[in-house]
């Protein structure tokens, strides 16, 4: 019996011909089979989605889940630039961003500020990751200047440029706060918006690397949402309005007034299935007030962690700082969220919060007394298994564990807030007629009249005896 196993046998060579006559009579009869249209291949290859998409669970949600009731109270996140330095790579400091935008989408977050901790980072051959005080409050306002970080960088030493990756490290005079706020405004702008608003730039070399969002706000070009972001454009609409760029293709939306081209802005479809689109410019809060939807996160720098306080677009009502030094203990059953209508969570870098407070020349506290400037100073996970927890495993925990307690303060809120003013509207302004009718009111006017001629009668009356008596 002939080794099949063995290439040289006479029995391999006819199996192997025979295989590869099949092969060329598939060949000859593929050049006579009916090529599909491009109609027929969207069609097959849609099918094929559906199919795949129903065989497996979770996927990809069709539409975001909402609480359909409106959500007046907000959420701001507050981080230090300074935690990036962690990553000693462009590519891991990129993916460093996309995870804290993620956890912000994720858990709705409604402002991300991102504040100089006055902790800077002097990056060596020997340590990158070596930290030291400031010297003045000059050198970090120059550091927040993009125009002078872009001098600096093109004036560096010619030297220094070669014994540095470009494609890898992080140049020296990349400011780690413009970095991070650039990427968090990247991953939280829609895509079809982005080459509207994020020019080439050197900071978001590897954004190709980034999560995608899939926020509620990130809408999909045929998916009729009652809000979408867009973008003004040059054109003016048929009514002579504006027309916005809303991320339908080939169908721009006429709004309701005229805005200056090029700047976002949140629309409101009045109907998709005109031909003319048209649409309301509204608050970019409008989809939250309106049935809870969260719709993105805005970006802020500050220069200070004072001024996180200070320049807030809201005072905050309820202020919260993390250590593993915090007194109060998100784990016991006694901890309570009170009610607020803004919230504000600050997370510390490498070093943390204490430190910041001892850098910061501006604040008259010690970083043993850094509780005094929150109302709740939390140990978020009070039984860690590690000596230490990173900035961006924080953010996580953090926002993770104070979700369902912040909703759970929320429904308070939105209750307090709907309730309180609508006794003073309706005593002030309300339309209904009160208990002394404008009738009334009309009668008491026509009174006064009467006693005013009076009283000019009178006067006149006086005059005349007067001159007759001359």
């Amino acid at each position: 019996m002939p080794d099949i196993s063995d290439p040289h046998s006479s029995d391999h060579k006819r199996r192997r011909t025979e295989a590869n006559n099949n092969n060329n009579n598939k060949q000859h009869a593929s050049h006579h089979h009916h090529h599909p249209s491009g109609k027929e291949l969207h069609r097959q290859h849609s099918k094929r989605g559906l199919v795949q998409q129903s065989s497996q669970f979770g996927r990809v949600m069709e539409s975001v889940p909402c609480r359909n009731k409106p959500r007046h109270a907000t959420l701001s996140l507050a981080i230090p630039g300074s935690a990036l330095a962690n990553c000693v790579t462009k590519e891991l400091q990129t993916l460093w961003a996309g995870q804290i935008a993620r956890a912000a989408t994720i858990y709705h977050v409604d402002e991300i500020i991102v504040f100089d901790d006055k902790l800077t980072v002097t990056p060596t051959p020997w340590n990158r990751n070596h930290r030291s005080r400031s010297s003045t409050q000059k050198d970090h306002n120059k550091k927040n200047t993009e125009k002078e970080l872009i001098h600096e960088e093109l004036n560096q030493d010619d030297s220094t440029k070669r014994n540095q990756d470009d494609n890898n490290k992080p140049t020296r005079t990349t400011d780690p706060h413009l970095f991070l706020a650039r990427l968090l405004q990247y991953c939280e702008c829609p895509q079809y918006l982005r080459k509207h608003f994020f020019p080439m730039h050197p900071d978001l070399q590897f954004t190709g690397l980034l999560p995608p969002m899939d926020a509620p706000h990130h809408v999909r070009a045929l998916d009729r949402s009652k809000y979408r972001e867009g973008v003004v454009l040059e054109k003016m609409g048929p009514m002579g309005n504006s027309l916005v760029h809303c991320g339908i293709p080939g169908k721009p939306v006429e709004i309701n007034t005229r805005l200056t081209p090029g700047i976002r802005c949140t629309v409101q479809i009045d109907s998709y299935t005109t031909v003319q689109l048209k649409g309301t410019v509204v608050s970019p809060s409008a989809p939250r007030l309106d049935n809870g939807t969260y719709w993105g996160y805005t970006t802020r720098l500050a220069s200070s962690l004072m001024t996180v306080f200070d320049e807030a677009p809201y005072p905050y009502d309820f202020k919260i700082g993390t250590s593993e030094r915090g007194t109060h203990n998100l784990e016991a059953k006694s901890y309570q969220v009170p009610s607020f209508t803004h919230a504000l969570l600050v997370l510390g870098g490498v070093a943390g919060l204490e430190e910041c407070v001892n850098a910061d020349e501006s604040i008259a506290l010690t970083g043993n007394q850094c509780s005094q400037l929150f109302d709740h100073w939390v140990n978020i996970c009070p039984y860690q298994g590690s000596r230490t927890i990173r900035t961006e495993e924080a953010v996580w925990i953090a926002l993770a564990k104070y979700s369902p307690l912040l909703a759970k303060a929320n429904e308070t809120t939105k209750t307090v807030i709907k309730t309180a003013p609508v006794v003073t509207t309706l005593a002030e302004f309300s339309d209904e007629p009160s208990e002394e009718s404008s009738e009334d009111d009309d009668d008491d006017d026509d009174d006064d009249d009467d006693e005013e001629e009076e009283e000019e009668e009178a006067k006149a009356g006086s005059n005349d005896n007067g001159d007759e008596s001359d």
